[in-house]
């Protein structure tokens, strides 16, 4: 594959819809690692 095709491919791979996707993506799974270890305490407060 030559230096145009390539730079063709990730264009298209890596588009801005596609970037911002994947950002959302990885910001929801890096908060959902982060409050994972912790309990959640709204659920018991009325108990």
């Amino acid at each position: 594959m030559n230096n145009r095709a390539l730079r063709w491919v990730l264009g298209k791979i890596f588009s801005r819809e596609n970037v911002f996707a994947l950002l959302l993506c990885m910001i929801i799974i890096l908060v959902f690692i982060l409050t994972a270890d912790s309990s959640p305490q709204w659920i018991y407060q009325g108990f």
